[in-house]
């Protein structure tokens, strides 16, 4: 099973697709957060540990009885994800491997920061670490739909603070756009301390969203980790 772990802005669908590219191989499926999509009324976190506090319940629910469990996040999804492995181990709930994208490790807080800016100033940050700008921010009533989730995501992704010092006792995968311009290689090699089992390390093309395009790519990636182990 792969649960995927969605970055700032995002929900469960953009994993969709993945779930056909998958195959047999893995049954995909995806953290449904508050703002969003089937929950788009409630009120969206501005804590990554509180997000992952009361989304573990229902994270255990769904991986039920897997005999293969993997996280994979992105960006916010990543240090999202790594607090769920945390959580997830201590319920025993088995954790084959944590698969990270686009972020330094847990303890590396973005020096250039979006929030707090006003709407327009906040869109153009944003716009210049992912690259591109979804197109639904260009129509005013998706763009009232979507501002205050991506606002809050960011919020609570830069302010974020480990809950705990420890590494997690499963192994890593770090992923990272060959041509991210907001986390650099250094950063995403971070990682290895924090896992004490082991660590990989795999650049595709692309900038910081590079899965946009290379969702096949990333399951392959995942799937040859997983295949030969630690």
């Amino acid at each position: 099973m792969l649960l995927c772990v969605p970055f700032a802005g995002a929900g469960p669908s953009f994993f969709h697709p993945w779930r056909a590219l998958a195959g047999d191989r893995w049954r995909v499926t995806a953290v449904e957060l508050p703002g969003r999509e089937k929950r788009l009324l409630e009120e969206p976190y501005r804590n990554v540990v509180q997000a992952a506090e009361d989304s573990v319940d229902a994270v255990a629910e769904d991986v039920g009885g897997a005999p293969r469990v993997v996280l994979f996040g992105h960006s916010l999804g990543a240090v999202l994800a790594y607090e769920l492995v945390h959580l997830l181990t201590v319920r025993g709930v088995p954790v084959e491997r944590l698969v990270v994208s686009g972020s330094p490790g847990p303890w590396t807080q973005r020096e250039r920061r979006a929030s707090g800016l006003p709407d327009e100033e906040f869109l153009e940050r944003v716009e210049e670490f992912a690259g591109f700008r979804h197109e639904a921010l260009y129509h005013p009533e998706m763009r009232d739909l979507i501002l205050p989730v991506l606002q809050a995501d960011c919020e609570m992704h830069e302010n974020y603070v480990p809950s705990t010092d420890e590494p997690v006792t499963v192994p890593i995968c770090s992923l990272r756009g060959a041509s991210d311009g907001l986390v650099s290689a250094d950063q995403a090699q971070e990682w290895v301390k924090a896992t004490t089992e082991g660590f990989t390390y795999v650049e595709l093309p692309g900038d910081h969203m590079y899965l946009v395009d290379s969702a096949r790519e990333v399951l392959e990636v995942i799937e040859a980790a997983s295949v030969s182990g630690p």
